[in-house]
């Protein structure tokens, strides 16, 4: 066993970095990212003072959804590599300090894994059960009217069984039958393969998905005022159904409390991805609470939305969490492989990009940056001709997909393909993002990727950041201001979020400004505070103090 010591709790409030493989470094000129590219990287994470990475998928595959449709759970596609390859990440990576978590995508395979050919082959072969097949209705059409989120209906009509199967995702993507206790003792010991090989937890893909209503019954209609683009584009009718049916099965909680006492005997940690527009953050809390479940799960909140995050937005995100989470834990992201750019998508400048980073780290949650948005990526700008992503050719042009934030990763402003590849790239190289690449950044002190390393680092330094609680979240206009408190250490965080100079008055107290780093200020005598626009201040209570 190759596991690296941590504590048990090593993951709470932990910054873990999301490498996408096809897009961080190729290191055999195919023009797509690999194992060893991600060897070579390794340090570069390390050095803004991450605790994990986080690597999307790498199994073999057919590559129709780019690695989530996975044909072999256990052995790595030769597109990345070998299995020795992925042996040198975890060396590498836990000699660098970091913790190494992959993309487990459990609740579905590709159509093309032998588990699912022998499915399809007769009506009663020994794993005929193994995915969700239907007979059609009597006038042949699906057996209900579940939608898939790619795009059309979620069944697919297979001439061999002459049955219907589901699939939530892509036609290529079958949803496994989390109802056979076969199948999740499989999926189990999947984990336990990668367990066994050094991994330190999962970030499980689509949790909320694994179990359907095994009666099948039609999801009733979402009223209009209800509907939201928060886990799939408003073009997609996906969004006109409410999905109490197929996905979030109460009963899916029984395989994730066996899932997580396997993980308890080698201290590892899974962050799921719970996509649900209506009940996110309550499915959250179901599956995060208490010590039997999964230690973390992503939320969408600060991951969608076209207008900067605002002081009353926040708030309202807090007290939902602790109405609907407050014994869970949150996984926090702004950026992901699934959605546009966070500096596109709010339209930041230098200094809000700066802010907005600063408030990330002072939040209660785990958090999640995702590859490139340390150096301020935008979304890259696409041609269909360009396109790659299923889900955007379904949609375009209302709907671009998910190319934009997948481009390669710049890291040498002057070589071929910003140092990414030798040779062309799967996706282009955008002339905005060569311009400020990793080696440019590293020669500006003044660059969001030092201010990435600051931010971590303070919040590494004060473990009330990672773990305390948080108290007292109010907002005044483009002002939020909350309070993180544990036995050793009460923060106060004061956060202007607009473009203009905000006042405010700080309790008595002996209040000493830290945070200088990062822009913080520190309030007058008279106890006011004059935030400049973007501005912080973060003020730590001196209960010793004179």
């Amino acid at each position: 066993m190759k596991t690296l010591t941590k504590k048990e709790d090593w993951w709470r409030g932990a910054v873990i970095y999301q490498i996408y493989p096809r897009s961080f470094q190729d290191s055999n000129g195919d023009g797509i990212g690999d194992l060893l590219g991600i060897v070579r990287r390794l340090p570069h994470v390390a050095s803004l003072g991450a605790d994990a990475v986080w690597i999307s998928p790498f199994f073999t595959s057919p590559m129709k959804d780019f690695g989530y449709d996975v044909s072999d759970y256990t052995d790595v596609d030769p597109m990345f590599g070998s299995l020795a390859d992925f042996d040198q990440v975890i060396a590498t990576a836990h000699a660098l300090g970091l913790k190494v978590m992959i993309d487990l995508v459990l609740s579905h395979t590709s159509d093309q894994h032998p588990w699912f050919q022998e499915s399809r082959s007769s009506r009663d072969n020994p794993k005929a059960d193994w995915y969700v097949w239907a007979d059609p209705k009597p006038d042949g059409t699906p057996p209900n009217n579940w939608l898939s989120i790619f795009g059309g209906p979620g069944w697919h009509w297979d001439s061999r069984r002459e049955q219907y199967y589901m699939h939530n995702f892509l036609v290529e993507q079958p949803d496994l039958n989390f109802h056979n206790p076969e199948v999740t003792q499989e999926l189990l010991n999947v984990a336990q393969f990668w367990l066994e090989r050094g991994v330190d937890g999962f970030r499980l893909d689509t949790i909320n998905f694994y179990m359907h209503d095994d009666e099948l019954r039609d999801n009733p209609p979402l009223p209009p005022e209800e509907r939201n683009d928060q886990t799939a584009p408003k073009v997609n009718p996906y969004n006109h159904q409410r999905h109490i049916y197929d996905k979030n099965n109460p009963e899916n909680l029984r395989f994730l409390r066996k899932l997580r006492t396997l993980m308890n005997n080698y201290n590892a940690a899974a962050v799921g991805e719970v996509g649900d527009s209506q009940r996110g953050l309550e499915i959250l809390g179901e599956y995060t609470s208490g010590a039997d479940k999964m230690q973390m799960s992503y939320a969408f909140e600060l991951l969608s939305g076209h207008e900067p995050l605002k002081a009353e937005f926040i708030k309202s995100v807090f007290d939902k969490v602790d109405a609907v989470a407050k014994d869970g834990w949150v996984c926090w992201a702004y950026s992901n492989h699934d959605v546009e750019r966070h500096i596109s998508r709010w339209n930041l400048t230098p200094a809000s990009a700066r802010l907005y980073t600063t408030l990330m780290m002072c939040l209660r949650g785990s958090l999640c940056l995702y590859q490139g948005e340390e150096l301020g990526l935008h979304e890259a700008e696409l041609s269909f001709e360009d396109l790659q992503d299923p889900y955007g050719k379904e949609f375009w042009p209302e709907f671009k997909g998910r190319d934009g934030c997948r481009t390669p990763m710049v890291w040498e402003r002057d070589a071929a393909y910003a140092g990414f590849s030798q040779a062309r790239p799967w996706l282009p190289v955008p002339t905005t993002h060569q311009n400020i690449a990793t080696d440019v950044a590293e020669h500006d002190p003044a660059s969001l990727l030092h201010h990435y390393r600051r931010a971590i680092a303070f919040r590494r330094n004060h473990d009330v950041l990672r773990t305390g609680a948080m108290e007292d979240m109010y907002c005044s206009g483009d002002l939020l201001v909350f309070t993180r408190r544990n036995e050793e250490e009460t923060i106060l965080c004061y956060f202007n979020l607009s473009d203009h100079p905000v006042n405010a008055t700080v309790p008595p107290g002996n209040w000493v400004t830290v945070g200088g780093e990062l822009g913080s200020i520190r309030p007058m005598p008279d106890h006011t505070l004059h935030l400049g626009p973007w501005q912080p201040s973060i003020l730590r209570l001196d209960e010793h103090g004179a």
